[in-house]
């Protein structure tokens, strides 16, 4: 069981609110030191995977400009005044639409997504105006009377958001993609349930797969749905704040 220190290592570090990379870096340390390993073996297959999967590590340092640029130019302007034209759109709705468009599209192997390319540069802001909508409607008085309303979202209210919208990638991509045999996480479960003497075809693992991304469907939309609910009652208590002398 002290092999398993790794876990706790990540679970106290991310609730400490380290650097993620030295809280991942640091578990994977601790384990291999409690596995017998040496220090400079660690090491060395930190640099081994990190060669062999380089191009990971391209791909986003090549897409983090690009989307550095959009932005520049007024994409997350341009994702808020979208959204401000669907009058029913909620934060939950668009982040539920979200994780929809990103299981199915990663189902079928199109990868859209990504915390980097969809996430920060569109979802997120168009999160952001739903939720200025429902504040806005909140704004209302009885009598129809717009009042004039300054100032930003609270900044709890966007951290839940910015939170939510990082869960809605999150469950997309993982749970969408064990659902088709023609993805590569189906082969490296099989590969991992191989190596440990268990013969399960890829089929049964892509069957198994879509109950499960649909129960994580289900409780992304719960999430949703209470995410909604605390954004109402933020925007019905603000409004009164501000009017108080």
């Amino acid at each position: 069981m002290i092999k398993l220190i790794g876990i706790a290592v990540v679970a106290l570090g991310f609730a400490l609110r380290f650097n993620t990379l030295l809280v991942v870096m640091a578990a994977g340390i601790a384990t291999g030191l409690v596995s017998g390993m040496s220090f400079n073996a660690i090491m060395a297959l930190f640099g081994k995977y990190f060669v062999e999967n380089r191009y990971i590590t391209l791909t986003v340092l090549l897409m983090l400009p690009v989307v550095g640029l959009l932005e520049r130019y007024g994409l997350r302007e341009r994702a808020e005044t979208l959204i401000k034209r669907a009058r029913a759109a909620t934060a939950g709705r668009v982040l539920l639409f979200y994780t929809a468009v990103r299981q199915i599209s990663i189902a079928l192997g199109v990868n859209i997504g990504g915390h980097a390319a969809m996430v920060r540069p569109l979802v997120t802001p168009m999160a952001e105006a739903a939720a200025k909508m429902t504040f806005d409607r909140a704004a209302l008085p009885a009598d129809g009377a717009a009042r004039a309303r300054h100032g930003k979202l609270p900044e709890e209210t966007v951290q839940a958001i910015r939170a939510h919208a990082a869960a809605a990638e999150n469950i997309g991509n993982f749970f969408g993609e064990d659902t088709v045999f023609a993805v590569g996480a189906v082969y490296l479960i099989a590969g991992v349930l191989e190596a440990q003497g268990l013969k399960v075809s890829v089929w049964r693992i892509s069957l198994w797969g879509i109950p499960t991304a649909l129960i994580a469907f289900a409780l992304m939309a719960w999430r949703a749905s209470a995410l909604d609910r605390r954004i109402v009652r933020d925007a019905a208590a603000r409004p009164n704040a501000e009017d108080a002398p």
